[in-house]
């Protein structure tokens, strides 16, 4: 029997240390996960399957992650700021709080206010992704309280649980992001006498998840029934991060200050500074707008995001290390073709952007009617560079082609 020895430190072959064979040489796993180290360092992908507790590095410091947020998110500087600074009190409080004295500390919940388009969701999903932790995106207006058609406020933690693999401590360390919040505000601030299915029966529902309990789920989602077994999870160390547009509130805010919204002898403002006064909303003005007091409460950080302007717009296009214009280029690569945008045309596609009132959401629905037709033909353009001219964005005419020059 033919006994291996590895090429790199001359252990022998084992069951605990098996080989990887080569062309007349072999290495062991040992060597491999050394040489990972020396590449990659010890605490990169190698860790990402521990419990959160373990990677200690997951206590990033809040300068560090609103660097990261800066990396992919262009402006929204408050927001990027006060949401770094939420994140890691609530995972210093889960991580670092020795519990030595009677002082407890609170819930760090989030609630983002901004218009379409703006960011709120990017904002959620790119801290889960830098943390490593399973993120839940939910939708308030497709819930509704237990017993009523719709999906359960509950099954966010069914689909929390999912994207945890079935890991239900993963789970409990992980963020819950419900958006469109704003829409499940009751109509105005009387409480209405009949059964409010979408609204604030849901606030009330997502008040005990908020807040932090037990809460039984069924394992497979779906609806509760009797003799069903259930998953426990505990949701005080989840972190819930709530946005919505708040139209409207601008108005709240603007009659609270003492500006009249309707009236003759007004000063007109511009619609920039309207926008402006939503740093300046306050709880009262929430309630005002429908929700219930006991959900402000429990959110307890407040952040607003401005409007997307076009030169912002544009930076959005190039800037961020995911950026469309990037992935679109990286796809022309693979082509062999190069994809170049003029300033003109980035220009426009920003302003169309803007005249559809979608945000930086609506620029990949852009970018895919221009290129389409390019797109389409990509496979036989190998070798050549795509321009895209201003005229390419306003009439689809015939973007320019230049042959690439062949290396020698």
């Amino acid at each position: 029997m033919q006994i291996n020895k590895c090429s790199f430190c001359d252990t022998l072959e084992s069951e605990e240390n098996p080989f990887i064979a080569g062309d007349r040489a072999y290495i062991c796993s040992n060597c491999v996960v050394s040489a990972y180290k020396i590449l990659f360092g010890e605490e990169d992908e190698l860790n990402s399957h521990k419990p959160i507790e373990e990677r200690t590095h997951i206590l990033y410091t809040p300068k560090e992650m609103y660097n990261m947020l800066d990396e992919y998110i262009i402006g929204q500087e408050s927001a990027k700021k006060t949401l770094a600074v939420a994140v890691y009190n609530h995972y210093k409080r889960i991580f670092r709080d020795t519990k030595e004295d009677d002082t407890t500390l609170a819930k760090s919940n989030v609630l983002l206010i901004g218009p379409t388009g703006s960011g709120k969701t990017l904002l959620a999903q790119t801290i889960a992704k830098f943390l490593n932790v399973p993120i839940a995106i939910a939708d308030a207006t497709n819930l509704t309280e237990a017993g009523y058609v719709g999906e359960d406020v509950e099954n966010i933690l069914t689909k929390l649980l999912m994207e945890a693999d079935g890991d239900v401590k993963l789970a409990e360390q992980g963020i819950v992001f419900i958006d469109e919040i704003d829409k499940i505000a009751r109509m105005g601030e009387n409480r209405s006498i009949t059964r409010d299915v979408s609204g604030e029966g849901v606030q009330q529902a997502l008040l005990k998840l908020i807040e932090g309990s037990i809460v039984n789920i069924p394992p497979k989602g779906g609806r509760k029934h009797p003799n069903q077994d259930f998953l426990q999870i505990d949701t005080s160390h989840i972190l819930f991060i709530c946005g919505g547009a708040f139209d409207g509130l601008n108005d709240i805010i603007k009659r609270r200050l003492g500006s009249n919204v309707l009236g003759f002898g007004q000063e007109k403002r511009s619609k920039k500074e309207e926008q402006n006064l939503m740093h300046l909303v306050e709880s009262d003005d929430l309630v005002s707008f429908g929700l219930i007091p006991e959900l402000i409460g429990r959110l307890h950080v407040l952040a607003t995001l401005n409007e997307i302007t076009k030169e912002d717009m544009v930076r959005i296009l190039t800037e961020p290390k995911n950026s469309l214009v990037k992935q679109y280029q990286k796809l022309f690569a693979i082509d062999n073709v190069i994809l170049t945008f003029e300033d003109e045309a980035l220009n426009l596609i920003a302003q169309k952007a803007i005249d559809r009132k979608t945000g930086a959401r609506g620029l990949r629905t852009i970018l895919e009617e221009i290129l389409l037709d390019i797109m389409f033909e990509l496979p036989e353009l190998s070798g050549y560079e795509v321009v895209i001219t201003e005229d390419v964005v306003e009439t689809k005419n015939e973007p320019l082609y230049i042959k690439q020059k062949q290396s020698a």
